[in-house]
């Protein structure tokens, strides 16, 4: 298990991380030391990567994949596994990994019209098989990283399976490279939780895409398929029901709010970036399943577009600020008054924020661009 801290943009919330250092097994908890040790290589890296500015070379125009294989090594990227066009390997994480890179590709192409993660053709290059053990997943800038989950434990003594089994995991992490080329969210406070929820939001709709299914048919889940059967839970986040997610006596349970009256001022994970993201995460949900059909077609497209207006979204942006500007946003695409307006107004409104831009509570403030997959409370249980 592994703490994300500072650049990198991990998939697994750091508070369940936390948990499980505090919970968990002496095998549970040696892995999870050495997963935590193995981070703090990338700590220049990622501090120097959050507060950019942000400059890619171009790899051209179009959809161009390259997955790596550290063949349970540390050293980036590794030895190429497959590139563009390349047949499938037969290798389940080598395989996924280039498939959902190609899912989220084609959500921002075509949905969009965005070449890439900075619209200009960038190369969506990821790793797989980083080191033994590694429970997460991480955007570190520049790439993709995978590691294998809990496979070389027995199990029944597993909590997490490979972290490219879930799709809307790998368009997540690839999501916080929009966020970083375009609006720059902020990993602290509101800002940061912005952060995490603008990754749930597309990760989920590129699951939803790919998979052609409707506000009301989707389970907007995050990570359903990552957590084995030794865990009572369902996936790591909820966007219908914040909180809900799991409940577990070693990985705790899911401390995500619904709603602004339960915003939780912690100390941790970035003033909760993780736990604080359900807000605007059901803001979204509730919008969506009020405009109906795919949730990428409007509802998407005014977060897509909030984002990548810089006049709309920057760095230090909190929830009030995303809840105006959203709103703005669904004006100027469907016209003052519409329907898709008034249902931006309402979904806010469901969560406790109005669009006239009242604050509601909660916390601002600057901090690095980074996440994590999981968040740093379960690891805890795992290691004290």
């Amino acid at each position: 298990m592994s703490v994300c801290k500072h650049g990198n943009l991990c998939a697994t919330p750091p508070h369940m991380l936390r948990q499980i250092v505090q919970n968990g097994n002496t095998s549970q908890r040696e892995r999870a030391e050495k997963t935590l040790d193995s981070s703090e290589q990338f700590r220049g890296k990622r501090v120097a990567l959050a507060e950019g500015p942000f400059t890619h070379a171009a790899s051209g125009a179009g959809l161009h994949r390259s997955v790596y294989n550290a063949n349970n090594g540390s050293s980036l990227p590794g030895s190429m596994a497959r590139d563009e066009g390349a047949a499938a390997t037969g290798d389940n994480a080598v395989d996924e990994a280039y498939d959902g890179s190609g899912e989220t590709y084609r959500l921002l192409k075509d949905e969009y019209g965005r070449d890439s993660l900075d619209g200009n053709g960038m190369k969506l290059k990821s790793t797989t098989h980083y080191q033994t053990g590694y429970d997460n997943a991480f955007w570190n800038g520049s790439q993709m990283v995978y590691g294998d989950g809990d496979e070389d434990l027995p199990e029944d003594e597993r909590f997490f399976n490979r972290f490219t089994i879930s799709l809307d995991i790998i368009g997540h992490e690839l999501a916080h490279g929009l966020t970083q080329f375009t609006a720059g969210l902020r990993y602290v406070d509101q800002s940061g939780a912005l952060n995490e929820s603008m990754s749930d939001v597309f990760g989920s709709l590129v699951k939803q895409r790919k998979l052609n299914q409707t506000a009301a048919d989707a389970d907007w889940l995050i990570g359903a398929e990552l957590l084995t059967s030794n865990v009572n839970g369902s996936a790591i986040r909820s966007m219908k029901a914040p909180g809900t997610a799991y409940d577990d006596p070693v990985i705790g349970k899911d401390p995500q709010p619904g709603h602004m009256r339960d915003y939780k001022d912690v100390d941790y994970d970035n003033g909760g970036v993780h736990i604080n993201s359900g807000i605007p995460n059901h803001a979204f949900y509730l919008i969506a399943l009020e405009l109906g059909g795919n949730a990428w077609e409007k509802a998407g497209k005014i977060w897509f577009q909030t984002l990548t207006d810089a006049s709309k979204m920057n760095r230090r942006s909190q929830f009030t600020d995303a809840a105006k500007a959203t709103w703005e946003v669904a004006g100027s695409l469907f016209g003052t008054g519409s329907l898709e307006q008034q249902a931006v107004k309402k979904g806010w409104n469901g969560v406790g924020l109005e669009v006239d831009g009242n604050d509601n509570g909660g916390g601002g403030g600057g901090g690095g661009n980074t996440g994590c997959l999981v968040a740093p409370l379960v690891l805890t249980r795992m290691f004290t």
